[in-house]
């Protein structure tokens, strides 16, 4: 029993380190809907395919209940991603990649996303890899512009 708990512990603490990469946090002065819209004209005009915008106030607004603004953009591009998933086929759960915008605890508005190398770099990638070094760069770019 011991050893099954041990080798669990030993299990979810990898899973959670390859789960949550480390948060790149850019301050906006515009509001969460003003900075995601720039953002998604951002990657837009950046010739990167947008999946889904999500709201998640107004899906707790659906359900009776409140939650300051908050959205999440899921965009991509395959000459990326692709390679990303042939070096490390688990990329896949973090591709397309994600942008999220809220608005923090004193009104401020924040866009946050995950570091692609702290993400992918435990799943196999290769720290030198091209692909992240352009994906970090491009969320650099496009969170920078939406946030003016």
């Amino acid at each position: 029993m011991k050893k099954l708990l041990a080798a669990t512990a030993v299990a979810l603490s990898f899973a959670g380190s390859a789960m949550a990469g480390d948060l790149v946090k850019v301050d906006s002065s515009k509001s969460v809907v003003e900075t995601m819209d720039a953002l998604q004209a951002a990657v837009e005009g950046a010739g990167a395919t947008v999946f889904a915008r999500v709201d998640h106030a107004a899906g707790a607004e659906k359900v009776g209940m409140e939650l300051a603004p908050n959205q999440v953009l899921i965009f991509g591009n395959p000459k990326l991603g692709t390679p990303a998933m042939i070096d490390a086929p688990q990329a896949g759960l973090f591709l397309p990649l994600k942008v999220q915008v809220h608005e923090g605890p004193d009104g401020n508005t924040v866009i946050s996303y995950e570091d692609p190398a702290s993400v992918l770099g435990p799943l196999g990638a290769p720290a030198d890899a091209e692909y992240i070094k352009m994906m970090t760069g491009a969320l650099g770019k496009l969170t920078a512009a939406a946030a003016g």
